[in-house]
């Protein structure tokens, strides 16, 4: 089995019972855990016990913060926030906290720049990892980033040194192909792409994301983000390879619209190979 989950569930409320009945009839055993702030522990339990209750497992909760910013006011505030965001994980029972490390580009948290996949930059990563972990000391969630194509980690074999650097419990890994899709080789051989990430990181991925895609006959080489079924990543080894691993797989980046056909589509796909969604 495999726990499928993501945005788009069309619910308004606000309240934790109706947001998890209504990731049941959108057809999702997985979910973002819903809004709330850290310290808020009558919500918290309340989205804990209403998930629980509909067997949906919290994959992740969003953080999305660069954490390396040279400006030291910046860089705490990003901080604070992602480990309040870690803090909610760990007590709402979410399998992760999940972000990207953030650029060492003055001014952006994503900006390409060249001290990011530097020597320096892995230190810088591996110094504010361990300053999240430790000072949250999380106990059930995990802390995670996400592959970048330019910012680390940037690729699978980066990501084990990573982990085996920040040497904490608390860290682990969390799973988008599509992001590390970064040549045409990769991106005509998804499959041994796929199998590789699993077959380095398979032990600490928590948390995956299920998008697709798609290169572009446009100079110079231009690979796009798309819904999945309408770009090349092998879904069928993918979902092969995620089966009885009980980690979550998260649709993202889409319109509301767009849900629905990418959440039949991986169904579809897991469907014909008899795996229950």
């Amino acid at each position: 089995m495999i726990r499928l989950g993501g945005y788009g569930v069309p619910v308004t409320s606000d309240d934790p019972d109706e947001i998890a009945r209504a990731h049941v009839a959108f057809g999702y055993r997985a979910a973002y855990c819903p809004k709330v702030a850290p310290g808020d522990h009558e919500r918290i339990a309340a989205i804990a016990r209403a998930f629980a209750a509909q067997d949906v497992v919290i994959a992740e909760v969003p953080a999305w913060r660069g954490l390396l910013s040279p400006d030291p006011v910046a860089r705490k505030a990003a901080r604070d926030y992602v480990k309040g965001q870690l803090a909610i994980a760990d007590e709402v029972g979410a399998r992760c906290c999940a972000t990207y490390i953030g650029s060492l580009h003055p001014g952006s948290e994503t900006a390409p720049h060249p001290l990011s996949l530097s020597a320096d930059g892995f230190e810088a990563c591996v110094e504010a990892a361990r300053d999240v972990v430790d000072a949250v000391k999380p106990k059930r969630a995990r802390f995670a980033l996400e592959m970048m194509q330019w910012l680390l980690p940037d690729s699978p074999e980066v990501y084990l040194d990573l982990i085996r650097a920040v040497d904490r419990p608390g860290f682990a890994a969390h799973l988008d192909p599509v992001n590390v899709v970064t040549s045409p080789r990769a991106y005509y051989d998804t499959t041994t792409l796929l199998r590789h990430c699993f077959d380095l990181l398979g032990p600490f991925i928590v948390s995956c994301h299920a998008k697709d895609i798609l290169n572009r006959p446009e100079a110079a080489l231009h690979l796009d983000e798309v819904p999945p079924g309408q770009g090349v990543l092998d879904y069928a080894t993918y979902l092969q390879l995620l089966d009885d691993r009980d980690i979550p797989l998260m649709l993202e980046h889409l319109e509301a619209e767009q849900y629905p056909a990418a959440r039949d589509y991986v169904k579809s796909v897991g469907g014909g190979l008899g795996i229950d969604m």
